[in-house]
Protein backbone atom coordinates (compact mmCIF):
# COMPACT_ATOMS: atom_id res chain seq x y z
CA UNK A 1 0.00 0.00 0.00
CA UNK A 2 1.11 3.57 -0.72
CA UNK A 3 0.20 6.52 1.49
CA UNK A 4 0.20 10.04 0.11
CA UNK A 5 0.10 12.71 2.81
CA UNK A 6 -0.18 16.41 2.02
CA UNK A 7 -0.43 19.28 4.50
CA UNK A 8 -1.70 22.68 3.39
CA UNK A 9 -1.25 26.15 4.87
CA UNK A 10 -3.89 28.61 3.71
CA UNK A 11 -2.68 32.02 2.53
CA UNK A 12 -5.71 33.62 4.19
CA UNK A 13 -7.27 31.46 6.88
CA UNK A 14 -10.93 32.41 6.65
CA UNK A 15 -13.96 30.21 7.17
CA UNK A 16 -14.82 30.55 3.50
CA UNK A 17 -11.34 29.51 2.32
CA UNK A 18 -11.23 26.59 4.77
CA UNK A 19 -14.64 25.35 3.60
CA UNK A 20 -13.70 25.72 -0.07
CA UNK A 21 -10.42 23.84 0.41
CA UNK A 22 -11.96 20.99 2.39
CA UNK A 23 -14.89 20.72 -0.03
CA UNK A 24 -12.50 20.59 -3.00
CA UNK A 25 -10.45 17.83 -1.41
CA UNK A 26 -13.54 15.83 -0.43
CA UNK A 27 -14.77 16.05 -4.03
CA UNK A 28 -12.05 13.54 -4.96
CA UNK A 29 -13.84 10.71 -3.11
CA UNK A 30 -15.17 8.13 -5.54
CA UNK A 31 -13.95 10.03 -8.60
CA UNK A 32 -10.55 8.38 -9.17
CA UNK A 33 -10.48 4.61 -9.56
CA UNK A 34 -7.06 4.11 -7.96
CA UNK A 35 -7.87 6.19 -4.86
CA UNK A 36 -8.77 3.52 -2.30
CA UNK A 37 -9.58 5.90 0.56
CA UNK A 38 -9.10 9.50 1.54
CA UNK A 39 -9.01 11.23 4.92
CA UNK A 40 -9.13 14.98 5.40
CA UNK A 41 -8.57 16.74 8.70
CA UNK A 42 -8.29 20.33 9.91
CA UNK A 43 -5.89 21.51 12.57
CA UNK A 44 -7.33 22.48 15.94
CA UNK A 45 -4.20 23.60 17.81
CA UNK A 46 -3.43 26.53 15.53
CA UNK A 47 0.17 26.74 16.73
CA UNK A 48 2.80 28.71 14.84
CA UNK A 49 4.13 25.45 13.36
CA UNK A 50 0.72 24.08 12.39
CA UNK A 51 -0.55 23.59 8.89
CA UNK A 52 -4.28 24.09 8.40
CA UNK A 53 -5.41 20.99 6.51
CA UNK A 54 -4.06 17.46 6.16
CA UNK A 55 -4.94 14.96 3.45
CA UNK A 56 -4.09 11.27 3.61
CA UNK A 57 -4.80 9.20 0.52
CA UNK A 58 -4.30 5.44 0.13
CA UNK A 59 -3.38 3.59 -3.05
CA UNK A 60 -2.67 -0.05 -3.85
CA UNK A 61 0.72 0.79 -5.34
CA UNK A 62 2.91 3.50 -6.88
CA UNK A 63 1.18 3.15 -10.23
CA UNK A 64 -2.10 4.03 -8.53
CA UNK A 65 -0.55 7.17 -7.08
CA UNK A 66 0.85 8.13 -10.49
CA UNK A 67 -2.57 7.73 -12.12
CA UNK A 68 -4.11 9.90 -9.38
CA UNK A 69 -1.47 12.62 -9.76
CA UNK A 70 -2.34 13.29 -13.40
CA UNK A 71 -6.04 12.34 -13.30
CA UNK A 72 -8.50 14.78 -14.89
CA UNK A 73 -10.52 14.93 -11.66
CA UNK A 74 -7.45 15.66 -9.52
CA UNK A 75 -5.93 18.49 -11.58
CA UNK A 76 -8.73 21.05 -10.93
CA UNK A 77 -8.42 20.39 -7.19
CA UNK A 78 -4.67 21.00 -7.39
CA UNK A 79 -5.38 24.33 -9.09
CA UNK A 80 -7.87 25.37 -6.39
CA UNK A 81 -5.54 24.36 -3.56
CA UNK A 82 -2.63 26.26 -5.11
CA UNK A 83 -4.80 29.37 -5.36
CA UNK A 84 -5.79 29.13 -1.68
CA UNK A 85 -2.50 28.07 -0.09
CA UNK A 86 0.77 29.77 0.74
CA UNK A 87 2.56 26.46 1.34
CA UNK A 88 2.19 22.71 1.22
CA UNK A 89 4.36 19.74 2.10
CA UNK A 90 4.04 16.16 0.96
CA UNK A 91 5.35 12.72 1.80
CA UNK A 92 4.70 9.49 -0.15
CA UNK A 93 5.65 6.12 1.30
CA UNK A 94 4.94 2.42 1.08
CA UNK A 95 3.57 0.34 3.93
CA UNK A 96 3.38 -3.39 4.37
Amino acid sequence: MVKHIVMFKLAEKTTENMERAVSSLRSLEGKIETLQSIEIGTDFLESERSYDIALTAHFKDRDGLNIYASHENHLPVVKIMRSLCSASVVVDYETI
